[in-house]
């Protein structure tokens, strides 16, 4: 079968490239062709335009480069109806997504090709109103966050797939790699002999968000808040894409480690962690670290005011969403402040209550998420949907 595949930014080219693994295994005769990255690429088929030249992000540089943006979603409409493909799927990136599906259905010449949705639009924090298109436009939703589930089938009666969720995958191979590598040896030896961030003390990991403007914003308070911890080393988590250069200007004065392209590894090794929202939560949740969530906003007090009043989910975290309970601090908008950290810093340090009721907390999160493999579910049964409905459409003679 044919799949065209279409991304917006660097962690759905990650999590397409599994899925079209996955969907080689269960389909050897697939081919494909995208709006994607280097990963999607590896994995063969044709690259039509890479993801680089759309991730604009904000409401500003999205305005400004939207000629270019309108002129990509023309073209990759007029090349999926040129390839016709047997499905189309549309991993997150829903402002360009849901445009192209719905131009996609407006073909009176040729059929509709299918429309998958792989990672489903977060609706459920704003933009609710895009139900309407998803209704509309797309036949099967896949989605890889458990309370999704709830608020789809339930609050808008629209069925979907929970697939299992792909960070738990691979958090899991990692820890299962680092369990091999270590072998037989003693924890203690492991530490010394194994430790890509070798240290004889603990280590407090800052993990500022990906972006420089998330960096810029949080990463100060949290070196303040956590400068002077006797006994702890300070180890910054660098972003992929963001220079050493960019960090340096906020580290000065600070005795702090940076390291890139080893999250996993520190955060296989850290005993606590300052986190901007995100992906990263969920994350350090699965490797057992307790963590203070923080995320400085413009105008706090008229931000507060929108999440209690505006914005439709209770948390800002993807560990609390799942759990549906605070599980972690989140300290956001008017409760962002270097004394907060510091404070909820000192209620998850080893030994205290706190601690232990938060790691019980991202036991109920493990078990929420399953332990489905989230490329692999999908692909089986997106073929098989596939393969039923080809049979079902099928001329008869």
């Amino acid at each position: 079968m044919k799949y065209y595949l279409i991304v917006g930014e660097a962690s759905g080219d990650l999590h397409a490239s599994h899925l079209m693994r996955s969907l080689k295994k269960e389909d050897p005769e697939a081919e494909f062709r995208f709006f994607g990255g280097d990963l999607m690429a590896a994995e063969g088929g044709t690259l039509v335009r890479h993801y680089r030249e759309l991730a604009y992000m904000g409401f500003i540089p999205v305005l400004m480069h939207l000629p270019t943006i309108l002129k990509a979603q023309k073209e990759c409409v007029a090349d999926i109806r040129q390839w016709q493909p047997d499905v189309v799927i549309l991993v997150d990136y829903p402002g360009f997504n849901l445009r192209v599906a719905k131009e996609l259905s407006r073909s009176e010449e040729l059929p509709a090709p299918r429309v998958y949705y792989y990672i489903s639009p977060k609706i459920w924090a704003w933009k609710e109103w895009r139900i309407k298109s998803i209704r509309r436009y797309v036949d099967e939703l896949f989605s890889i966050l458990p309370f999704e589930v709830d608020f789809f089938e339930k609050k808008h009666h629209y069925p979907i797939h929970y697939v299992g969720n792909p960070t738990a995958d691979e958090v899991r191979e990692f820890l299962a790699s680092r369990s091999e590598e270590r072998g037989s040896r003693s924890e203690n030896d492991q530490r010394v002999q194994q430790s890509s961030l070798p240290t004889p003390r603990r280590i407090i990991a800052l993990l500022a968000g990906s972006r420089r403007q998330e960096i810029k914003d949080n990463l100060p308070a949290m070196l303040k808040a956590t400068e002077g911890y006797s006994g702890y080393d300070i180890v910054v988590a660098g972003a992929p894409g963001i220079e050493e250069a960019y960090y340096e200007q906020f580290l000065k004065g600070y005795e702090v480690r940076i390291v890139f392209g080893k999250t996993y590894e520190l955060l296989s090794e850290a005993t606590m962690a300052v986190v901007t929202s995100g992906t990263a939560t969920l994350e350090t949740a699965l490797f057992g670290v307790p963590q203070v969530v923080c995320y400085k906003t413009p105008v706090p007090r008229l931000i507060r005011f929108a999440f209690n009043h505006i914005i439709q989910c209770k948390y800002i975290s993807l560990v609390n969403l799942i759990a549906d309970e605070e599980v972690v601090p989140e300290l956001m908008a008017d409760r962002f402040s270097v004394g907060n950290i510091r404070e909820e810093l000192s209620r998850i340090a080893p030994g205290t209550e706190g601690r232990q009721r938060m790691l019980e907390g991202y036991h109920r999160v493990r078990q929420a998420l399953g332990d489905r493999r989230a490329p692999e579910e999908t692909a089986r049964i997106m073929v098989g949907l596939l393969g039923d409905f080809g049979r079902r459409n099928r001329p008869k003679h």
